[in-house]
């Protein structure tokens, strides 16, 4: 197999783990659903770790929450987790899971 060959194979599943895509060949669909899921879990972890008060604040519903968000917009794999943190954020506070934040969200995430 070539490396262009690999790259792509590689590619497809990448995008069937992270995007929702289809499993490539010889790969058991099934098997890369459940592996999807502990990514998003795994995601979802990390961000509660980078954002303890938001995890503190959601309390029980930040996992459904987070998986509910994850599924419309999947990680990409070449995505810093604090930029994925942040749209997480807005996705909250568009749907109405958090209040608007009285300084404008620009202006906090500026302040790193």
């Amino acid at each position: 197999m070539s490396r262009e060959e690999l790259a792509t194979r590689q590619a497809e599943l990448l995008h069937a783990l992270l995007a929702g895509g289809e499993a490539p060949p010889g790969f058991d669909p099934a098997r890369l659903k459940v592996e999807a899921n502990v990514l998003r879990r795994k995601h979802g972890k990390v961000l509660a770790y980078q954002r303890p008060e938001l995890a503190e604040t959601l309390g029980e519903r930040y996992g459904p929450l987070f998986a509910e968000f994850a599924a419309g917009r999947p990680k990409k794999a070449t995505e810093h987790s604090h930029a994925y943190a942040d749209e997480f954020v807005t996705w909250l506070i568009a749907a109405g899971h958090l209040p608007k934040p009285k300084r404008s969200l620009v202006s906090r995430l500026r302040r790193r």
